[in-house]
Parts: structure tokens; sequence; C-alpha cells
């Protein structure tokens, strides 16, 4: 890992970490000079005993913040902050007691005594660090993360000079593989993949023994041999989405001037609110926009509908957009009308229900890839929450940042349905043959 730092004559940084061969070049990259660099490594390829050491040895070279970032912040109190190498060692362990100024539990955040700070984050609350400025940080498990903790740190790291590292093993051809394929032809960044062939940290013998004990083989190829080609396991619309792309239905859609657009709302009270835009010809369901924020009211998305060139022919939101708020006594509904927006409601279904709607109707679906490309994030992102005392999928999906954007996936489905079979009642009360006789109109 370059020199090690001697913090006095006892000590040195990294402490307690000998790289293997195969973690070597990242480091010395980074070492080099390279700023931005993607480690796509199998599964117990020792990714965050590699980057934990990175940190503290950065935290020394140069003061300042540095960041650790998960999913989610109980993801990284269990992994990091909690968690052990196979030996036991407990990984925070390698900031030595001599060089921690301070140890915050709830912040998950090491003072140390030159100044720099390592805080580990769960990007599922991005908000509570924006405003600050890291130098350097690690995106663990980024195919899992929401995208958007990146482009919020990108020009925070750009202006500062500061580094980041992404390190995680394969979730299907979502935004880990489009930032992989980016960085692989990008000379500025540091790009690897690393299988169990590559690193010998496992042999055969111990992916037989996965196999024997259920593992499926494409878990095995996902997990440790860093294949992208599968879905996310216990994904909703992985295979959906796979689907879409080997049709060629995910790529540049025309916004047609002549076709009405229909939006679709999720609306967020303290979170995010998402929309989807649609226009609908035959069967085809054509998929041209996504929009999604947080923090906003009402008028924010009013404003942002309007500075769009599409003419609307129906707004459609959840039943709980009539719910009345306590301190005005009005609903969001009342309050939408009053921007100019007049929603309809969509029938309010089980949430199991929803999903199966939305995996049908995914098959007559076009996306515009650029404008929805937060939005196909989400749903291939989208899955069921995990039990780890279990070790099996709950019934239920997780709730995380990828939820807005298929919450509001499944309003579209089920009112999609709701609106189509309308269409056809109707279509079936104005069918009429003529009667010979007396010419009268008769319904069939």
């Amino acid at each position: 890992m370059g020199n090690h730092l001697r913090y006095h004559s006892l000590l040195t940084i990294p402490h307690n970490y000998q790289p293997r061969p195969y973690q070597l070049p990242i480091l010395k990259a980074l070492d080099s000079g390279i700023k931005r660099a993607v480690a796509v490594w199998h599964r117990r390829s020792g990714k965050e005993k590699t980057f934990i050491n990175y940190v503290c040895k950065a935290a020394f070279q140069r003061v300042g913040t540095y960041f650790y970032m998960f999913p989610t912040y109980a993801q990284a109190k269990k992994v990091l902050w909690d968690g052990r190498d196979r030996e036991g060692f407990p990984f925070m362990g390698h900031f030595p007691k001599e060089i921690v100024k301070t140890s915050n539990e709830t912040e998950l955040r090491k003072e140390l005594v030159n100044g720099s700070a390592v805080q580990l984050i769960g990007t599922d609350n991005i908000d509570s660090v924006l405003g600050t400025n890291p130098v350097g940080c690690v995106f663990s498990e980024y195919a899992m993360q929401d995208p958007k903790a990146w482009d919020y740190m990108r020009p925070i790291l750009r202006e500062n000079g500061g580094w980041a590292i992404f390190d995680y093993t394969p979730r299907g051809k979502n935004h880990g593989y489009a930032l992989y394929q980016m960085a692989r032809s990008n000379p500025e960044w540091f790009a690897e993949i690393l299988t169990v062939d590559q690193t010998q940290a496992l042999n055969p013998g111990d992916i037989d023994k996965e196999r024997k004990e259920g593992m499926s083989e494409e878990l095995i190829q996902q997990e440790y041999y860093c294949s992208f080609e599968g879905v996310q396991f216990g994904a909703y619309y992985g295979k959906q989405l796979q689907l879409a792309e080997q049709e060629k239905r995910i790529s540049h859609i025309q916004y047609e001037p002549d076709l009405g657009v229909e939006t679709w709302w999720d609306l967020g009270i303290g979170d995010s609110t998402a929309i989807w835009f649609t226009q609908s010809t035959g069967r085809e369901i054509r998929v041209i926009d996504y929009l999604e924020a947080s923090g906003e009211g009402l008028p924010h998305y009013a404003k942002k509908l309007q500075e769009k060139p599409y003419v609307y022919s129906a707004h459609h939101a959840p039943h709980d957009i009539e719910v009345r708020e306590l301190g005005s006594g009005r609903s969001r509904k009342e309050i939408a009308q009053s921007l100019g927006i007049v929603f309809q409601v969509v029938p309010n279904v089980s949430i199991e229900d929803g999903i199966e709607a939305a995996r049908a109707i995914l098959s007559r679906c076009y996306f515009d890839q650029e404008r929805c490309r937060r939005g196909l994030d989400a749903l291939a992102s989208y899955h069921k929450a995990y039990d780890d005392k279990l070790k099996d999928w709950k019934s239920y999906p997780q709730h995380d940042w990828s939820s807005h954007a298929a919450d509001a996936f499944r309003y579209l489905a089920v009112g999609h349905k709701t609106t189509q079979a309308k269409t056809q009642e109707a279509v079936e009360i104005v069918y009429y043959s003529k009667d010979e006789g007396n010419q009268n109109w008769m319904a069939v």
C-alpha cells in the first residue's frame, strides 16, 4: 500500500494490515494520483478491510473529512463500525487508540488527533451531510446505493481535489454497471473486476459447497464471478426490465405533440415525490420522462410541469391525496387544483396486487433511457426486504431510495388498467347495428 506513515516510533499507519497481492493495483493507482476508482470485487475479497485502511492512511496524508458510505446507516454500523474480519479483528481497530481523539457511537464518527475526521454514513439519509466538505469518499456496495449520493458529492470532490472509491459486487445492469462501463474507458479512472479465479481468495471447493448448500448458479455467478448479466436477487422487476433491454424498449423515445401526456405521482410529505410521464397509443405505453425531488411542496412540482413542453391530458395520484391536512383543513388534491393540477384518484389496491399489475404492464412499456434513467435505476433496485435472522426474503418491499419511483409506477399500472377497463366498457355501450326492418339503431 505504498509507504507506511510512521506516527511515532512504535506505530505505523496502516495499522495491522498487509494487503493481499490482488489488492495492490488499486492502492498503487490511488497512491500515484488517481482520484476516481471502481472496484468490482467478488464477495469475501476483503473490500472493506482494504478501503478502511486506505481511508486511515489518507486521513493522515491530508487533514480533512472522510466519508465511508453504505446504502443504509444500519448497514454501516453492522458491517464496518461493529464488524470484524475473518480473524476477529475489528475493522475500526485499524484506527489505533493513539490516533483517535474522540469516537461518537451514534454518529459513527471518529475525530483524529491530527484534525481529520472519518464518518460512516448511510446514503439513505444523504441530506444529513449536505453542506459538508469531504475530501475523500468510499461508496461501499454502490450498486445498491442511491446514485444521487454521488451526484451530491462529485462537485465537492471536483472542487477540492478529493477522491472517490466505489466498491461493490454487481446487481444487474443498473447504475453500478453504467459506472463501471464509463470508468473502464476513461483514462482518469481506475477500474477493475476481480473474480475468485483471479484472486484465489476462495478455491473451487468453496464454491462447490455453496452449490450443494442450495445457492443458485445465477447468484454464484453474480457474487463470486462478478457477472452483470443476472438481476438483483429479490428484485421485483429485474426480469421484466432485462427483457425490455433485450427487446430495445429502453432507448430514445420521441415526445409526440399530438398525444396527450399523463402524469403518475407518488406524493411524499417529508419524503421524495416521484412522477412518471407517459403517452399512450394502442397498447404501447411510452414512458417519456421522470421527475423526482425531496423537501418540496406542490407549488414546486406545478412549476416544473409548466416548464416542460408537454400538453397534459390527465394527472393521477393515490387515494391519500384526498386526506385533509389538520392545519389547513384542505386536502392536497384541493391545493393541487388551485395550482392548476386536477388529479384523478388511482384505485386503492394492495401493494401485492399493484406489484403484479406493474409486472404485467412492463411488457407494454417503452422508456426513454436518458430522461427516465433515475426512475429505471430505481425500478431495477426495488426489492423485497430481507430477514437477516431467517436468511430469507420477506413478503413486502424494502423501503429505501427506490421506493418512491416504484410506488409511482405501481399507481401507473393500476390506473392504466382501470382506465383501459372503463374505455372498453364505454365502447361496448356504443357498439350498434342497424335493424334493416325498421331502420332503428339497436344495441348489440
